[in-house]
C-alpha cells in the first residue's frame, strides 16, 4: 500500500516551503502527500508579507477528511498557526484512529528570509506536540527557544539536532533519545547556496515518508538527508532572495538493497566529436570535463551515459549499477562465490565503488553515490 502521510502545516505562496515543499518531497519520495493547512501566508523568496491563520476548527476539520476515508500512516508537522490549534491537533492525533501514527514535529518559529512564523504562546503550546511525536527536528535557534536538548527529550520525543545554523565547512545532525543521549549523528560539507528555502520542512517530510514506508528512524533520517542535499544541489536558482530547493530534480532516490541500473561508461577518443554527438542524440549534458576526458549525459527517463577519454576507457565499457547498502550487498555476493576485483572503497569523486567483471569479461561496476547521484563533484 502507498505510504501516506498527512502534513499539517502552513501554505507558502511562493512554493520554497510550507505544504508546498512537502507534497513535494512525499511525492518524490513515493508517498501520497495529504494537507491539513494551519495559515495561508503571502510570501516569496524575500520574505513574508501576510500570515492569515486558519481557524482550528477547519484545521481539525481536514484531519478528520483525510483521516476517516483515506487513512494516515504518519504525520509531519510544521507550521502550526496558533497556541489554540496546537493544542487541539496534539488531542486529535492521540485519538484511536491516529494514535499508531509517527508523528515529526518540526516546530517552525521562523522562516528562512527571518520572518516570525510562531509568536510567545505558540511556542509554550508545542509541549503538547512534542508529547505526541516520535522525534522532533529543530534547528539550533529553534532549540534554544525550546529549552535545550533536555527540555526536549523530556517529552519522551526523540531529538534530531540540526546543525544547519551552527559555524563552519561541516554540518553536523545529531539524534538523541531519551535516556541514551547521542545514538547517530551525521557530518557533510556545507553546500553553499542561498537557494536554501525549505530546508527543514523538506527533512522532516522526507522523514515522515520514510517512517510511513515502514523505515526504522535512523535510516529514514539518513536517506532524508540525502534527499535535501540533492535537491539544495538542484536548487533552480528563482528569486532574488532564498529561492527554493529542487526536489523535483532529485533522482533514483532511496535505498537500494539490490543493483539498480545507473550509468554506461563509453570509451571515447575525440572528446569534443563525442560530446557533440550525444548531445545531438538528444542527451542533456550535466557533467563536462574536458580536462578529465570525462562528459555524462542524462537520458529523459534520469539514466546516465558517460564518455572517457584516455586510460580510464582502455578496457571498453563499463555497467553501473547502483546500491544504497552496497557494502553489505557486495558481502553477501562474495560469500556465495561472486570474484571482485576491487570491494568497496570510496573515491576521490564522492562515490563508494567496487568492481567485478562478468563471465564473459565485461565490466561492472558497483557503486553507492550518496549526494553524487547525478552529478560528481565537477560538472556544468
Amino acid at each position: 500500500m502507498t505510504a501516506r502521510v498527512l502534513i499539517i502545516a502552513g501554505s507558502d505562496s511562493g512554493g520554497g516551503a510550507g505544504v508546498q515543499a512537502d507534497i513535494k518531497t512525499v511525492t518524490m519520495l513515493g508517498g501520497h502527500a495529504m494537507t491539513a493547512i494551519t495559515a495561508i501566508t503571502a510570501q516569496n523568496t524575500l520574505g513574508v508579507q501576510g500570515v492569515h491563520p486558519v481557524p482550528t476548527d477547519m484545521v481539525l476539520a481536514q484531519i478528520d477528511s483525510v483521516a476517516s476515508d483515506i487513512g494516515v500512516d504518519a504525520v509531519k508537522i510544521g507550521m502550526i498557526g496558533s497556541a489554540e490549534t496546537a493544542a487541539a491537533v496534539a488531542k486529535r492525533l492521540s485519538r484511536p484512529d491516529l494514535a499508531p501514527a509517527a508523528v515529526v514535529f518540526d516546530p517552525v518559529m521562523v522562516a528562512t528570509s527571518g520572518s516570525v512564523l510562531a509568536d510567545a504562546a505558540t511556542i509554550d503550546a508545542f509541549r503538547a506536540l512534542l508529547g505526541r511525536a516520535m522525534v522532533a527536528t529543530p534547528n539550533l535557534p529553534e532549540l534554544g527557544a525550546l529549552g535545550g536538548e533536555e527540555a526536549v527529550l523530556a517529552h519522551g520525543c526523540s531529538l534530531l539536532v540540526k546543525g544547519g545554523h551552527a559555524a563552519g565547512e561541516t554540518v553536523i545532525d545529531r539524534l538523541l533519545e531519551t535516556g541514551e543521549g547521542e545514538v547517530a549523528r551525521w557530518e557533510a560539507p556545507r553546500i553553499d547556496t542561498p537557494h536554501s528555502h525549505g530546508t527543514g520542512c523538506t527533512l522532516a517530510s522526507a522523514i515522515a515518508c520514510g517512517l510511513a514506508q515502514g523505515m526504522p528512524l535512523e535510516p529514514a533520517i539518513a536517506r532524508a538527508r540525502d534527499f535535501v542535499r540533492l535537491a539544495l544541489m538542484g536548487a533552480p536558482g528563482l528569486g532574488a532572495g532564498h529561492g527554493p530547493m529542487g526536489q523535483q530534480f532529485v533522482r533514483n532516490d532511496g535505498l537500494f538493497t539490490g543493483p539498480a541500473l545507473n550509468q554506461f561508461t563509453l570509451p571515447a577518443r575525440d572528446y569534443a566529436a563525442s560530446v557533440a554527438f550525444y548531445k545531438q542524440m538528444g542527451l542533456t549534458l550535466i557533467v563536462d570535463s574536458p580536462d578529465n576526458g570525462y562528459a555524462r549525459f542524462e537520458a529523459a527517463n534520469g539514466v546516465t551515459l558517460s564518455i572517457h577519454v584516455g586510460d580510464g576507457a582502455a578496457g571498453g565499457a563499463t555497467t553501473y549499477l547502483e546500491s544504497g547498502a552496497l557494502d553489505a550487498w557486495t558481502a553477501y555476493l562474495a560469500r556465495r562465490g561472486v570474484r571482485f576485483e576491487q570491494m568497496p572503497q570510496d573515491e576521490s569523486w564522492g562515490w563508494r565503488e567496487a568492481r567485478l567483471s562478468d563471465p564473459a569479461g565485461n565490466r561492472l561496476c558497483l557503486y553507492q553515490a550518496g549526494e553524487y547521484r547525478r552529478y560528481p563533484p565537477w560538472r556544468v
